[in-house]
């Protein structure tokens, strides 16, 4: 193809793409995330691609392979477009009769349509069910349209329009637009985007560089991954324009190897571009230059933070330094460099396109924009969701989450991350932007949210929280280093029994200690767990102490397990469940649990089915 070397002949190739599109044609949008590939999509492909050919309808039905649609838990994820009918768990021998019964003769298929676990109705369309219908998808939306392999695809629905746009005002009126919005980064921080663009741009130096946050760590957390996997050219061309406003001609996109599906649509899609002419010398005939290159992390969590990222792309241990200078004094080989998350750079597009007013009219006074969080734990709708700022995490939870599984009651919410806090049920109504999150003890983070219900412990989850930040500290900082480990030791002594009251007030002034001295964000956020669970739920730690026992029933030691005679029909179900032979008895008799054997693995429990089995 032939290089672009103007605006104009980038806008006569989107109307050469859209001429040939035939808008009578239906087409099939299959997700071929990371998510619906587990769940074997790639099969449901073939059987597709199979089905079509054998029916001789490759003229009239388009199948595209998108990225992620969301809904992860309801993969593999098929929707006919434009009737908007979404069919979930689809398989490949589901294939032909959605071809005969949908495609050719235009009837629903009641079974592969989604099912409101509240209400039990059957819904038909993708915008009507609760998981997406309360969501604001202006950034993730395209994902479930386009296939992220092809540049036309993103070219189609307008892509590279604001780049265009971009290289025709003054990088200083770029800069502006951005401040104008209130956008601030995704990543964690929460810096004003445009400041820091401004700082980068002001910076002294004929190099500079960009970087692409895409070391996305948290657990639970996948939004990144499927930004990058779905549209990365919403990112690429996101960070051409920052690159141009600030005055840079290299640039890195800092991504996990755990995420090769990223990583190959990325090295495709960069490619392509350099063939298009969009990236490489004298952009769109513009005089401005960039080249872009992908860095695989090595999965270190420490190197989400941006000075120890720079220096593994440097080659040298991925370990924070202190700050100033900041990166966009000296950053990455001393030059002057900005780094901005996925989500970050994704943003600019359509603000370029779509201007500063339209942006900061969505959110709240101090946190503009949309956020995506990834919605996991102890809910119905598990998967990616997209929101204006200020919205409710009650909303979350319950409307687009759908509501507790089993009927338990809603406990807390991790947000942010392992730095992150675990909001209680009294703060459901808390509006989620950067500043209410800080206030009640929490952070935004990079946008994973994990809900729990009422069988969950708090002071093991501090304590889990605290296992994973202390083998992901780097050493480099004694508080760090030390403050962590040791909060999790006493923790850990707490939930075996061994704690004392006055523990509380220890693990209280460590966290302090930790928070205040750290060298980097990963020690300074890393107390608020353990300073989020005892603000809110002290009690639990106070109970674990006192009284030696753990209310939700999760922390071994802290268990035991017995048998009411009244209820035990001597059925042998939980003899037979019990591998360390911990449970006696004889036909027509009660059975009895010897604790000095017992393990408390629960398999007496959930054998049960008189209730026999009493857990305290």
């Amino acid at each position: 193809m032939t290089k672009l070397r103007s605006a104009a002949e980038l806008e006569e190739l989107r109307k050469g793409i859209l001429a040939r599109k035939d808008p009578k044609k239906r087409l099939l949008t299959l997700c071929r995330g990371t998510g619906c590939g587990a769940y074997g999509s790639g099969n449901v492909a073939v059987a597709l691609r199979r089905e079509l050919a054998d029916r001789k309808l490759e003229d009239k039905v388009e199948l595209v392979i998108t990225g992620c649609h969301g809904f992860c838990e309801k993969g593999p994820i098929l929707v006919l477009r434009p009737e908007d009918i979404f069919y979930h768990s689809v398989k490949p021998e589901d294939v032909p009769e959605i071809m005969e019964e949908t495609v050719v003769n235009g009837r629903v298929i009641e079974r592969l349509l989604y099912k409101d676990p509240n209400t039990g109705q059957r819904i038909t369309h993708e915008h009507e069910i609760p998981f997406y219908k309360h969501q604001s998808r202006i950034i993730f939306g395209n994902n479930g349209k386009i296939d992220p392999t092809r540049v036309e695809d993103y070219i189609a629905i307008g892509g590279y329009s604001a780049l265009a746009k971009a290289l025709s005002m003054k990088p200083e009126e770029i800069i502006a637009e951005v401040k104008r919005t209130g956008l601030r980064g995704r990543g964690g921080a929460g810096f004003s985007t445009g400041q820091k663009w401004e700082l980068c741009r002001k910076a002294s130096g004929d190099l500079k560089y960009i970087i692409c946050n895409a070391d996305e760590g948290d657990p639970g957390a996948y939004m990144d991954r499927s930004l990058l996997e779905g549209n990365p050219h919403s990112v690429l061309e996101g960070m051409m324009i920052g690159a141009y406003a600030m005055g840079a001609s290299q640039g890195y996109i800092y991504v996990r190897t755990e995420y090769p599906l990223a990583i190959t649509h990325l090295t495709i899609g960069i490619a392509r571009l350099e063939e298009l002419g969009l990236l490489g010398d004298n952009i769109l005939g513009s005089g401005f230059s960039l080249r872009l290159k992908i860095f695989r992390g090595a999965g270190a969590f420490v190197c989400g933070e941006e000075t120890a990222l720079m220096a593994s792309i440097e080659s040298r241990v991925g370990e924070p330094r202190g700050k100033p200078p900041y990166p966009a004094q000296s950053g990455l080989w001393g030059k002057p460099t900005n780094i901005n998350n996925v989500k970050t750079w994704a943003n600019v597009p359509l603000i370029i396109n779509r201007g500063a007013d339209w942006y900061s009219s969505i959110g709240t006074k101090t946190s503009k924009g949309t956020m995506i969080f990834s919605l996991v734990g102890k809910i119905n709708n598990t998967g990616l969701v997209e929101v204006p700022m200020g919205i409710t995490l009650r909303k979350m939870v319950y409307d687009i989450g759908g509501g507790i599984p089993k009927g338990r009651k809603f406990k807390a919410v991790q947000t942010g991350g392992p730095s992150g806090g675990c909001i209680p049920e009294s703060l459901l109504d808390l509006p989620v932007d950067y500043d209410q999150l800080t206030a009640a003890g929490a952070m935004m983070g990079s946008g994973g949210l994990i809900v729990m219900d009422d069988a969950t412990c708090m002071v093991d989850i501090a304590k889990y929280f605290l296992n994973f930040l202390k083998d992901e500290s780097c050493g480099k900082c004694t508080p760090c280093r030390v403050g962590i480990t040791q909060m999790h030791a006493i923790i850990t002594d707490i939930t075996e029994g061994k704690g004392k009251e006055e523990d509380l007030q220890t693990l209280q002034e460590l966290a302090e200690v930790v928070r205040s001295a750290s060298l980097c964000l990963l020690g300074g956020t890393a107390p608020n767990p353990v300073l989020m669970t005892l603000r809110y739920f002290k009690d639990e730690y106070l109970a674990h102490i006192r009284h030696h026992k753990c209310p939700a029933h999760v922390c071994k030691p802290l268990i035991k397990y017995s048998i009411d005679p009244a209820k035990c029909k001597a059925c042998g179900m939980c003899l037979k469940a019990c591998a360390q032979q911990a449970v006696s008895g004889e036909k027509k008799k009660p059975h009895v649990i010897d604790p000095a054997k017992c393990i408390r693995c629960g398999a007496c429990f959930d054998s049960c089915k008189f209730g026999a089995v009493v857990v305290d």
